[in-house]
């Protein structure tokens, strides 16, 4: 696989963002949340996984003084399976370590097994579940948190 490239995400990127979102989510955010979080959320901190010209992922990041919450991570399903998932939480992770960030926290559901995984790595534990969090089938949600510093 050629080298993937890991940038800020930028407004002229939602109409490709959106592609990841379709194909990863059975409820994604519309294009106007993510113009909302690019232009309006100053807490908010989104990058971009490109390979190429092709954008094949990204991930978003709410960060508050000291703690952050991903809010998404999505990876094309075609491009799935070759830690690029890993790659782009563990960039997220640096970026906010050096922002100061000392407590990072994330909701998961409770059948992607293969996302929890991927946050036990970054030493993410379970730490509660929020009852009926999804809207389209009611799943619960793993909230998953880790202490940084």
């Amino acid at each position: 696989m050629a080298k993937c490239v890991i940038r800020k995400m930028e407004v002229s990127d939602v109409d490709h963002v959106m592609e990841v979102e379709r194909a990863s989510f059975t409820t994604p955010w519309t294009t106007d949340i993510f113009y909302q979080e690019l232009i309006d959320n100053k807490h908010a901190h989104y990058f971009v996984l490109q390979l190429e010209e092709q954008i094949i992922g990204y991930i978003g990041t709410w960060i508050v003084i000291d703690d952050a919450q991903i809010t998404n991570i999505a990876i094309m399903p075609g491009f799935r399976g070759h830690k690029l998932g890993e790659k782009l939480f563990g960039y997220t992770v640096q970026y906010a370590l050096k922002l100061g960030v000392e407590r990072l926290s994330l909701e998961v559901r409770k059948s992607n097994i293969p996302a929890q995984s991927l946050y036990q790595k970054f030493g993410l534990v379970p730490g509660g579940i929020r009852k009926n969090y999804y809207t389209d089938n009611q799943e619960d949600a793993i909230v998953m948190w880790v202490n940084l510093k």
